[in-house]
């Protein structure tokens, strides 16, 4: 998959401004009407036209390797300059390529060529979060907690990450009890198979479960959460996929599924439904497990349960309805934020 480093960095660099400097000090473009440009000699007010090249195109090249620590298996192609909504400045768009993927950024070159500015532009007319909920496809997702609740708890989960099972054994019951039909929580698949040799597979089988009923899907995931050195230990891979599948099917029994369809199913073992919320879960910014979204707000790892219940108020009150009382301390805190990544 893409260069993890690559990504995170990338992710963390996009929400707020950042300077990458040519040949000369850092300077952000002017946020307010600018000074007349100066005239002369000196002045610097017709953009180049073309792509950089020469000793310009490997300072940049340099230079933003240099400050996003970028990996040697990425590829920088600079795009042709033209003009920006900012004075003095021409627009250049950079595309990072790796092998799995390629991807555009916008930055700011000077037209002194002395300063690359990246910037984000953010809409003021649009919600955030609910720009980032409109991008999750929720649709044939088992859910908890009341479907008509006015907040959404989605979790991108990985069945092997011991995080996740943090996480989950803090929402599932503490944080569904607490809070009751105020708030519906989904799981979405962020299987890191880089590192979690069974999870992909776990997660086929639990949507193989989901298919035909959300409390064999729910009841399987309580399980792998709350046992996953079980299934790994003392077994190489095809005894750890043996086993996901022999839980599965023990679900299915249970919940008295159609067993010669869930079998069909686990035996396919189609992925593209996991791969899919990967590549969803990449464009709204998860890079690690667990990552939550509250409404569109995002919590990243194990975070304490005090968080969790900052975030869902802080939801509800902006959906205008009351959160539950508050839990009275117990004098014992969370373990600090963790999450598993690539």
């Amino acid at each position: 998959m893409f260069g993890w480093s690559l990504f995170m960095m990338i992710y963390r660099a996009c929400v707020v401004l950042l300077l990458v400097c040519v040949g000369c000090s850092g300077q952000t473009p002017p946020a307010q009407a600018p000074h007349p440009a100066p005239t002369g000699p000196s002045a610097t007010t017709a953009p180049a036209p073309g792509v950089p090249s020469g000793d310009l195109a490997e300072a940049i090249d340099r230079q933003v390797r240099a400050h996003y620590s970028l990996t040697p298996d990425v590829t920088l192609v600079l795009g042709s300059l033209h003009p920006s909504d900012f004075p003095g400045y021409d627009a250049l768009s950079i595309t990072f390529s790796s092998p799995d993927k390629k991807q555009d950024y916008d930055f700011l070159l000077s037209r002194d060529r002395k300063t690359l500015i990246r910037i984000t532009k953010m809409d003021l007319t649009k919600d955030p979060y609910i720009e980032i909920m409109k991008k999750i496809d929720l649709s044939g997702r088992p859910t908890r907690g009341s479907k008509d609740a006015k907040v959404t708890v989605v979790n991108y989960d990985d069945f092997q990450c011991p995080f996740c099972s943090r996480m989950h054994s803090t929402l599932f019951p503490e944080i569904l009890k607490e809070y009751g039909d105020r708030v519906v929580f989904i799981y979405k698949d962020y299987p890191l198979d880089d590192i979690h040799p069974w999870a992909v597979h776990a997660a086929v089988d639990a949507n193989c479960l989901a298919a035909q009923s959300g409390d064999a899907y729910w009841d399987y995931a309580d399980y792998l959460h709350a046992n996953q050195h079980t299934i790994s230990n003392g077994r190489d891979r095809d005894g750890q996929f043996a086993e996901l599948d022999r839980l599965a099917m023990r679900q299915g029994q249970i919940h008295k599924l159609d067993e010669a369809k869930l079998q069909t199913c686990l035996k396919a073992q189609d992925e593209k439904a996991v791969r899919a919320s990967m590549s969803e879960g990449e464009d709204v910014g998860v890079s690690a497990t667990p990552t939550i979204f509250v409404n569109g707000q995002k919590l990243d790892g194990a975070v304490p349960v005090t968080e969790v219940r900052a975030a869902l108020d802080r939801a509800l009150k902006d959906a205008g309805v009351g959160p539950p009382a508050p839990k009275p301390a117990t004098g014992t805190s969370n373990p600090p934020a963790t999450s598993s990544s690539k």
